[in-house]
């Protein structure tokens, strides 16, 4: 056979070969369903309803991790935005903490802030604890105070802290964390309680049906009961479960005997608190009109077949060698080894395929050694930036002037700087993100200003203005920091008189644009090229190193090389650059950022 050209000449024999196979294998199947068919969809009837319920399973899961992990935001809303940086003693606090509750209140029934020395803080709704009671005798504050990096969660029980005075049993479930509480200018540990209403969870569980008759219930990593459909008769001892059992299950299914019942058991672990759902089937025989009804359909399934094994036989001779020469190829591509020869012939579909298969082999060449050069270009770019933000010289000189201030007393102006260099840094993480808003990128810089007119004295004013339509628009992260840091050092520090120094953020023809401008020394034409080369136009080493020429390659490498940096300079007049960027919604970024993930 030519191989260029997949004639079918000589391959007469192997059409025989596999017609004569497709007919015997499809008369031995028909025969072998009838004897074996019964066994055969008792199986798969038993695995339908297993799937059926794992399916069952997965949504109950994640209905409760959910509503686990509804509670845990709260619980970081609560300490990262309220109580961590706040004097918890404050009404502001307490309105913070009413508002969360009154957006959660259909899952939870207490919100309260405890000192270690077990101090009431707060309490949301307002409540009181109970005569002669010490909240440092519970479980869940000694777990919150000796593992103060986890969240810890409780079996249901009747809230006992608080003294309700309605004489109701309120039963609850309890999460408790270690938090960091600012009482004026020191911190101390506390814990942080929220009371769950067990209601809102009974609610997710007590109208889940199984198959057959089945249940569900939950247990914690311990074995107790958190949730059972005849949880008041098991508490009474009227009724009873294998608990011991269902504590040492995995994930997956189980058959087991249980009080003389054969039982199919499935589990599945709720995330973060190893709490385990446990589904109960009854294992029942089918009933006869469905395995007459299955039987029907397998016969005539098989009919079927056995007219497309005739139909197959035909064909698969002009298909199967040119379709196996070319799997053979797409194998050795596969493999890795992409500079392979395609085999093109058989019918001119299949000519086409191997074609494009080939074609496709030399572009995902192309594109893996773009992708790689991108890939180095980005790392470089990014590792370069995010280095030279941890300038030891200015962290030092900063750390010096807040020891300077505190010697002499300027215990706010110290709180102040402290705070800025705090925002400062926390901005330039922004949790490893490459894109931040627009606000988030002037309060940086902001901070960065307010730190380096201590330094200097007051030797510079600055000014920041932005349009209220652009502050959440997306903005490449620490862009204005370097360019007002060329600013300071390069333009304003060598200069006679006072420095002023103004950024901008507004829209223009549809675009975003930031600018900095200064009245320092400026610059020469020549300098400004030398800029977007990489070279310095000036000697001095200060300043963070990152260059102007970092910040275009940055600009250009997210958004394209139709944005950047424009610089408008004259020697003695002072210096303005303006950043070019695409007007884009931040939280349209964002989205499309947890999409790729």
């Amino acid at each position: 056979m030519d191989r260029r050209t997949g004639g079918l000449s000589g391959n007469a024999g192997i059409r025989q070969t596999i017609y004569l196979y497709f007919t015997v294998s499809a008369l031995a199947a028909i025969t072998l369903i009838g004897v074996s068919l019964y066994g055969r969809l008792s199986g798969q009837f038993s695995a339908s309803l297993q799937e059926e319920t794992r399916v069952l399973m997965g949504q109950v899961n994640l209905s409760v991790d959910t509503w686990l992990r509804t509670i845990m935001k709260l619980s970081d809303s609560l300490y990262y935005g309220v109580i961590k940086n706040a004097d918890v003693t404050t009404e502001r606090v307490n309105e913070e903490i009413t508002l969360l509750y009154d957006s959660n209140r259909d899952s939870i029934a207490n919100i309260a802030l405890f000192s270690k020395e077990g101090k009431l803080l707060q309490a949301v709704p307002a409540a009181r604890l109970k005569t002669d009671y010490d909240v440092r005798m519970e479980e869940w504050f000694e777990h919150a105070l000796e593992r103060t990096d986890n969240l810890h969660f409780t079996t249901p029980h009747v809230q006992s802290v608080f003294d309700s005075g309605d004489n109701q049993y309120r039963w609850v479930i309890s999460m408790s964390r270690a938090v960091e509480i600012t009482n004026g200018t020191s911190t101390e540990q506390g814990v942080l309680l929220i009371d769950m209403s067990y209601t809102s969870l009974r609610r997710l569980l007590e109208n889940i049906m199984l198959v057959n008759d089945g249940y569900l219930y939950m247990i914690s990593s311990t074995g107790e009961l958190i949730y059972h459909p005849q949880m008041q008769l098991i508490g009474t001892g009227l009724a009873d479960e294998d608990l011991e059992a269902a504590m040492q299950y995995y994930d997956g299914s189980y058959h087991e005997n249980y009080q003389g019942e054969r039982r199919e058991i499935s589990v599945k672990t709720v995330g973060y608190t190893g709490w385990k759902l446990i589904g109960v089937m009854p294992e029942r025989g089918i009933a006869l009109n469905n395995l007459k009804t299955n039987l029907f359909m397998v016969f005539l399934i098989a009919f079927f077949l056995f007219i497309l094994v005739i139909i197959n036989a035909l064909i698969s001779a002009r298909i199967t060698t040119p379709i196996q020469n070319l799997k053979k190829s797409v194998n050795a591509i596969e493999a890795g080894a992409l500079d392979t020869e395609v085999y093109v012939g058989g019918s001119y579909e299949i000519q086409h395929l191997g074609r494009s298969i080939g074609n496709m082999a030399k572009q995902i060449q192309k594109l893996m050694k773009d992708i790689v050069e991108e890939h180095e270009s980005k790392r470089k770019s990014e590792f370069d930036t995010l280095q030279s933000q941890i300038n030891p010289h200015f962290l030092y000189n900063t750390l010096d002037i807040i020891v300077w201030m505190i010697e002499n007393e300027q215990k706010e102006e110290a709180v102040r700087v402290v705070t800025a260099l705090a925002r400062f840094f926390r901005i330039s993480l922004s949790r490893g993100r490459s894109i931040i808003s627009v606000r988030d990128e002037l309060e940086h810089v902001r901070n960065y200003l307010m730190i380096q007119q201590k330094r200097f004295k007051n030797k510079f004013t600055y000014e920041i203005e932005a349009e209220p339509e652009v502050l959440d628009l997306a903005s490449l992260k620490l862009m204005l920091q370097p360019l007002v840091e060329n600013a300071i050092y390069h333009g304003i520090e060598f200069m006679d008189g006072d420095g002023e120094i103004r950024i901008r953020a507004f829209l223009r023809n549809d675009g975003l644009v930031l600018s900095v401008e200064d009245n320092g020394l400026g610059m020469t034409e020549e300098q400004v090229a030398n800029l977007f080369s990489g070279a310095s136009h000036v000697s001095s080493k200060r300043g963070s190193g990152i260059g102007v020429k970092n910040v275009q390659e940055r600009i250009r490498l997210y958004f394209g090389r139709e944005y950047g940096l424009t610089i408008d300079s004259e020697p003695d007049e002072g210096t303005r650059i303006e950043i070019h960027l695409p007007a884009t919604p931040y939280e349209s970024v964002l989205e499309k950022e947890q999409h790729d993930q």
